[in-house]
């Protein structure tokens, strides 16, 4: 049954992720949620974009009250949102579908246009896989830790294959989030697409927007240490030694709320220095992160 569609209203649900899990979103700028959707749910999807609505902006989806429900508002991909986006987040105004014809060569790498180099986290981009993708069909690629990466796109569409990437080949009913500027392309496809009529690979995409101020509100790991947390991207290459981590606290930090209490001063600072010994907190962490140890020495 079609109803109004919700586009841009505020939604709100409890937090999925907890500390450790937002640090490794920071770092590398993705999160992959396998099979999140009902068999069901990803069938009649497929039917709609097949029979109803084959376009590449099959936005009307939005009308569609289970759609929201079991896609847009997913409990397992909505709780992952709202933990990196806070409460009365905005659900999507354009649904858009990637509808990879197969077989095909890769897509050169690139930023989606709209991108802002900050480190600060207002959007999220959001992607969901109705049928499964595998290898053969070419599922997107994602470069972890890219997305503190500022290259024009005209300097990075002819690179190939990059090490370290990450195919997101996955099962019917995938979710994963991504910050907006990480670099990604459409992998190489090399067999045809079974199961559609079409022979093309679908991928819905859309984005999701913050409504308020950042705060510490997912779930909170009262155990979690951030003094020997890794922050540094898994694509260590990519920057100059340490600067990725340096940006990833720095994300971190602001998507705390206490962005202030960061000040990266240089040398074996937090979070560089991870080595920490006798229990002692690392030199620079924020005060609301540290454990406060020192003071528990003898």
């Amino acid at each position: 049954m079609s109803a109004a569609s919700p586009y841009l209203s505020a939604y709100d649900c409890p937090p999925t992720l907890d500390d450790g899990q937002v640090v490794e979103f920071c770092r590398n700028g993705y999160l992959m949620l396998p099979g999140v959707v009902s068999h069901e749910v990803n069938q009649r999807v497929v039917a709609h974009l097949e029979e109803v609505n084959d376009s590449y902006e099959p936005t009307p989806l939005m009308h569609e009250r289970w759609f929201v429900d079991e896609v847009i508002c997913n409990p397992q991909a909505a709780g992952a949102v709202r933990s990196l986006l806070g409460g009365d987040f905005l659900l999507p105004a354009i649904i858009s579908n990637h509808r990879g014809e197969t077989p095909k060569p890769a897509q050169g790498w690139h930023r989606d246009g709209g991108s802002r180099y900050l480190t600060d986290l207002d959007y999220l981009q959001v992607f969901y896989y109705p049928e499964e993708c595998t290898e053969e069909i070419g599922p997107t690629d994602v470069l972890p830790g890219s997305h503190f990466l500022r290259t024009k796109a005209n300097m990075m569409g002819h690179y190939g294959h990059i090490a370290g990437t990450v195919s997101t080949a996955s099962p019917a009913g995938t979710i994963f989030l991504t910050v907006y500027s990480i670099w990604h392309r459409r992998g190489r496809a090399t067999a045809e697409a079974t199961g559609t009529r079409s022979s093309f690979r679908n991928l819905l995409k859309y984005n999701y927007w913050r409504t308020r101020p950042p705060a510490r509100d997912w779930i909170v790991d009262p155990e979690f240490d951030f003094s020997t947390a890794i922050f540094n991207p898994p694509g260590g290459p990519l920057y100059e030694q340490f600067q990725g981590a340096i940006a990833a606290a720095r994300l971190f930090a602001w998507l705390c709320g206490e962005p202030g209490e960061y000040d990266f001063r240089g040398g074996q600072n937090w979070p560089v220095s991870m080595t920490v010994r006798d229990g002692i907190d690392a030199p620079g962490i924020p005060a609301t992160l540290a454990r406060q140890r020192r003071s528990q020495q003898p």
